[in-house]
């Protein structure tokens, strides 16, 4: 049965409510702040170093409409973990050495069903009963991604539709694209404009872009890189990669990240020799600077992953090739808020902030 001290769901009350919680909030509230999550019962929020930054996420959950995942002292009520879950599809679900490796949509990391995990089969169960449903489920993983609870999530949620493919579009895209190539100095200028964009990982004040959670929300990064380079004049577009990924970095506690997919933005960058080009990859999540879809894809761990090149406009693309767009933006904006908040969980925990002093 699923854990008996964990309540998941929208926040629908905090009381007293709080707007911007501060050092005071705590001082003034000794007994705690009320967390109300929908059809479960009341948990309390008590002071504690990690207080004020937990009661922030938890505002900002019921501010986004986003399920919070809560885990309670059966005698107290009072909240001794705190997670955020994923609002996805569940596309597959296949045996694994582990237990079940877990494909979700729309996320690029990998995430495990361990057969050591309490519940294993009936977490199993609700995992092909989603996979075989379909519709948009609440998944809760832990930070090392490895799923602990499973159920359906009961409110509507729009998801981009796939499209069909328009080949001529594609083809003057291209067109359009080559002639818009930019010189060297403006792709550095673009990265700068981008990276500096990067998350205080404690603060995450929106609209940073949370780079320094590599593990996931890749889409959402690069369609707000897109959206930012294109306002300063530049013609994006986009590179994804499909393989077993694994990418060295000092922004996972575990140094690295392990990914099905990535994606980032593109730039046709001219270089000295007479009309030739090169298709340049701007990903903070990664590197320093521009660089070429070779490098890119070199650290990614995976030398027979495929190569798709798109315009800016693809917002999620799959490994079969149906894409979705969001000329809104809304879809990017709730990735964003989604993982700029697992950052800051995250950095909350006894882990710490990024980047981590023990990866190379």
């Amino acid at each position: 049965m699923p854990n008996p001290n964990a309540i998941v769901g929208l926040v629908t009350r905090i009381d007293p409510p709080v707007d911007r919680p501060s050092p005071q909030t705590f001082r003034e509230r000794p007994d705690g702040v009320l967390i109300q999550v929908e059809g479960e019962r009341a948990a309390r929020l008590t002071p504690g170093d990690r207080a004020q930054g937990q009661l922030e996420i938890l505002v900002e959950l019921q501010r986004i409409q986003h399920p919070a995942y809560l885990e309670i002292s059966p005698d107290t009520g009072v909240i001794t973990r705190l997670l955020i879950p994923l609002v996805v599809k569940v596309i597959s679900v296949q045996p694994s050495p582990d237990g079940a490796a877990v494909e979700l949509e729309i996320s690029h990391a990998r995430h495990t069903l361990r057969r050591s995990t309490s519940d294993f089969e009936e977490l199993l169960r609700a995992l092909r009963e989603a996979e075989a449903k379909g519709g948009l489920w609440i998944v809760t993983e832990t930070d090392e991604h490895d799923i602990i609870d499973v159920r359906a999530f009961p409110h509507p949620r729009s998801l981009p539709a796939p499209l069909p493919r328009n080949y001529l579009l594609e083809w003057w895209q291209w067109i359009w694209g080559w002639l818009g190539c930019i010189s060297q100095a403006k792709a550095n200028q673009m990265f700068a404009l981008v990276s500096a964009q990067s998350c205080n990982p404690l603060t995450v004040p929106a609209p940073c872009i949370p780079f320094l959670y590599p593990d996931d929300g890749c889409w959402g990064r690069a369609h707000e890189m897109c959206r930012l380079m294109i306002a300063a004049g530049v013609n994006p577009g986009k590179v994804w990669i499909y393989g077993t990924l694994k990418a060295k970095t000092r922004n996972n506690p575990s140094c690295q990240v392990l990914w099905r997919w990535h994606v980032a933005p593109t730039l046709c960058v001219r270089l000295k020799w007479f009309f030739m080009t090169q298709r340049q990859v701007i990903d903070p999540s990664l590197f320093t600077q521009p660089v070429d879809e070779p490098t890119w894809k070199g650290v990614q761990g995976d030398p027979n992953a495929q190569l798709v090149d798109t315009d800016w406009t693809v917002f999620y693309r799959s490994a079969g090739g149906a894409v979705t767009t969001d000329p809104t933006y809304a879809q990017t904006n709730m990735v964003l808020a989604t993982y700029r908040l697992r950052l800051k969980n995250r950095s909350l925990s006894a882990v710490g902030p990024p980047p981590y002093a023990n990866c190379p």
